[in-house]
């Protein structure tokens, strides 16, 4: 695994190695930039691009671009899988695995529960043989179900990541993560034999699991403080207990090599007593016998030939055993064997054990230990581990046995880790972003990565940004090989990161990629509110490109919701960056809580008032487009209306233009469009000169009505201002308004013209348009009704008051 000799699995390589370079002119040229590691993803109908450098995109995915049918993996496919998935074999000496004692009867019985189609979960405490007891049994059942059998690891996984792990190991379908119902359909079709080890969860979460897989026989392993399955689960529960005194001799003595003594055999029944029987105990007091051997054997050689003193093993805190190999070793540190058992190993060995306290318990691969240690030859510190039963298997990894961290934690083994955490976080985050790297690799070393993404977040005294480097390094990795949980576990611990340190550009870029990951998993509030949060930050920072980007997904993410779309209301943040941005105080997000929606606030001016505006302008779209729509429906129907009218009226006289044309000479006063009129308006005040035309169809002060103009249209000819029309400077004839009569005055008074109407049609050109109102008709009663209705009614009010006349 080493980045900097790829191996012939990595891009291609296959049996090549780099050219070596002259040291002397190595440094002349400038290498080039390392691209940035892209992957295109298909999840549901989605194409997402994974960017690291400005976020990740997304779009619907184009119909040639969805993934055909996923494809069944074959025989030897599935071997060659479960061969990579298997734990690494520690450099040395190969160890002979030790027989499986007083296991039998329960491995038969799990055998014939798993071929008739049942579930089975196998509880028992750490250190009773679960594991081994699940690879024996996973040998047996390899023909049982089409499929085979297929091993998973629980630790840290949830029943939807299971689901994912049993599909990919399957099927053969790279780039391609089903969405929960697209997932469905090839889970039913699966028929084999799951074994899962160190389960994590129960109850409902474990009934979703198997209603999931209908066809599949599932054998889980398990703690006692995991939930137990839901009553309503057809689950056989089997208990798995230590192993009797004569159990427990048998491993001491093959442990050791040897045939214990009687001191020995005695020392071994208080040990049964005290450990409950449990194998683990046993193998590491075996340890301790095959040390105790060593030491009398290395302490005789230096006594008679006085030679190798040098390599004689550094005692830490702890007495060495003297002639003969001193003591046997009490009952209290035969109980918690880890301190002891690690006072004799090698430098490297122990700073290995260093290293997994920091960091939770996981132990770095052994490709990785030179580098952390800085031994070349760390590697082989791992075949120590586990020949003292101090690690064992989880998954494709080592782990530290049961109880093993808390007894090298009260040894002071914990004491240096925050500085042994820096330096993993700072070795994985130059790892996991060199581009020699695959994704798969750094998804296989995903435990060990978030321990030291956790372990240094939040950030300390002196921290130079480690946990963000690592973050922003191995989180597209996770999102790339499709370790989804990874992937969000690394970017809150990110996001947490980079708001203790005020890296807003930081923030910006992990709340763009949790808003992203939500709207993947259909969680569509969490995804706008994390894009909402992304873009402001990139708005402050005046990222236009970022912005963009998160402008697009949240574009997305109203679509998905079904709301209606709308003009983009820009984001006010305040003026664009000349000065840095304050980070966000910790009340106003909470990042690493993924249960709570939380939209972190920018403290920048204007941000909350431009929200506030964002969200009343959503509100008010709707109601404003309808207003849109009802007034040019309204008006096409009065047009339409008006037309029809005017096309069926031969009557010249009563004939109006709807559509008046406006002059083309922008220097003309008359070009002005005239102001429309309500209906009943027969007379309106010049907003010109006093000597404006008075509109037809009025009375002037007498009962004898005004005729119009005869001719309903204006000469193209007359541009003198005094054409036939009823508008200044000729023209079409404008609009009428049609007012209905109405029964005669009382009191018999005979309107008159107010005072700013004007004298005759021809005086002026400058005024608004008149309009016409068609001549009454009828008895001289009915015409002095009709004249008093039209002066009597107000004039509407002009919309430039600063151009009406004064008088």
């Amino acid at each position: 695994m080493d980045p900097i000799s790829p191996g012939p699995e990595e891009y291609g390589h296959a049996g090549t190695r780099r050219p070596p370079r002259d040291p002397l002119t190595a440094d002349f040229g400038p290498s080039a930039p390392a691209p940035a590691r892209t992957a295109h993803l298909v999840s549901g109908d989605l194409l997402l691009t994974v960017n690291p450098v400005d976020g990740s995109e997304i779009e619907l995915c184009p119909p040639a671009r969805r993934p055909a049918g996923p494809r069944k993996r074959g025989a030897a496919e599935r071997a060659e899988d479960e061969r990579a998935g298997r734990p690494p074999v520690p450099p040395g000496p190969a160890q002979h695995p030790l027989p499986l004692l007083e296991r039998q009867e329960v491995r038969e019985r799990l055998v014939r529960l798993l071929a008739r189609g049942r579930t089975v979960r196998l509880t028992g405490p750490g250190g009773s043989g679960r594991s081994a007891l699940l690879d024996l049994v996973a040998d047996d059942c390899g023909d049982l179900a089409p499929d085979g059998v297929v091993r998973l690891c629980g630790i840290r996984r949830t029943a939807e990541d299971l689901l994912h792990d049993l599909f990919h190991t399957v099927h053969d379908a790279p780039g391609h993560r089903p969405e929960r119902l697209e997932l469905r359909a090839p889970l039913a079709e699966i028929g084999a034999v799951v074994v899962v080890d160190d389960i994590e969860f129960g109850g409902a979460e474990l009934d979703e699991l198997l209603e999931a897989t209908p066809e599949c026989a599932f054998l889980v392993s398990a703690t006692p403080d995991v939930p137990a399955p839901s009553a309503e689960a057809d689950v056989e529960e089997v208990f798995l207990g230590g192993l009797d005194r004569a159990g427990g001799v048998d491993i001491l003595e093959r442990t050791a090599g040897r045939v214990l003594t009687e001191e020995e055999a005695n020392w071994a029944g208080d040990l049964w007593f005290e450990s409950e029987g449990l194998p683990l105990r046993f193998v590491q007091a075996g340890a301790l016998l095959r040390q105790r051997d060593q030491l009398r054997a290395e302490s005789g050689a230096v006594d008679e030939y006085g030679v190798f003193e040098d390599v004689r093993p550094v005692v830490d805190a702890v007495p060495e055993f003297t002639d003969e190999g001193g003591p046997l070793p009490s009952l209290g540190e035969a109980a918690a064997p880890a301190p002891l058992l690690a006072s004799r190993l090698s430098a490297s060995a122990r700073a290995t054990l260093r290293f997994a306290v920091a960091l939770g318990g996981e132990v770095p691969h052994q490709a990785h230990l030179p580098a952390l240690v800085g031994d070349t030859h760390a590697d082989a510190a791992l075949g120590e581990l586990v020949h003292c039963g101090l690690v064992s298997p989880a998954g494709s990894r080592y782990r530290l046995a049961a109880g093993v961290r808390t007894q090298l934690e009260a040894a002071g083994y914990g004491d240096d880790a925050p500085e042994r955490a820096c330096t993993a976080a700072r070795h994985y985050a130059w790892w996991a972003g060199h581009p020699s790297v695959t994704p798969e690799r750094v998804a296989a070393e995903a435990d060990a990565v978030l321990a030291a993404l956790a372990a240094v977040v939040p950030p300390g005294e002196g921290d130079d940004g480690e946990a963000v480097r690592l973050a922003r390094a191995a989180a597209p990795a996770f999102a790339a090989a499709l370790r989804w949980s990874a992937w969000e576990r690394a970017l809150r611990s990110g996001a947490q990161a980079a708001l203790h340190s005020g890296e807003v550009p930081e923030q910006a870029y992990f709340h763009h990629e949790l808003g992203i990951l939500a709207l993947c998993g259909g969680r569509l509030d969490r995804a706008r509110a994390e894009l909402e949060a992304s873009i402001a930050l990139r708005g402050a920072l005046a990222d236009k490109r970022g912005a963009v980007a998160g402008r697009r997904a949240l574009a997305l993410v109203a679509d998905r919701a079904g709301e209606l779309p709308g003009l983009p209301v820009p984001v006010v943040v305040g003026e664009p960056a000349t000065e840095p941005v304050p980070a966000l105080p910790a009340a106003l997000s909470v990042p690493s809580v993924p249960d709570t929606l939380v939209t972190p606030r920018i403290v920048v001016a204007s941000q909350t008032k431009s929200l506030a505006i964002r969200r009343l302008a959503r509100r008010n779209l709707v109601a404003a487009g309808s207003g849109a729509l009802l007034a040019a429906v309204l008006g096409t129907v009065v047009t339409l209306g008006m037309t029809s009218h005017d096309t069926e009226d031969k009557n010249p006289a009563g004939r109006a233009d709807v559509n008046p044309s406006t002059s083309q000479d922008a220097g003309d006063p008359a070009a002005d469009p005239a102001p429309a009129q309500d209906p009943g308006t027969a007379s309106r005040p010049s907003t010109g000169h006093r000597s404006a035309p008075a509109p037809a169809g009025t009375y002037a002060g007498t009962n004898a009505p005004v005729r119009p103009s005869a001719s309903p249209t204006a000469d193209p000819s007359d541009t003198t201002g005094t054409g036939s029309g009823g508008g200044p400077g000729g023209g079409t004839t404008p609009t009428p308004t049609r007012t209905k009569p109405t029964s005669p005055d009382p009191s018999g008074s005979t309107p008159s013209t107010p005072a700013s109407s004007p004298a005759s049609p021809s005086s002026s050109a400058t005024g608004p348009t008149p309009t016409d109102t068609d001549t009454p008709t009828g008895s001289a009663s009915d015409q002095a009704s009709f004249t008093k209705s039209a002066s009597d009614a107000p004039a509407p009010a002009d919309p430039d008051p600063g151009t009406q006349s004064p008088g």
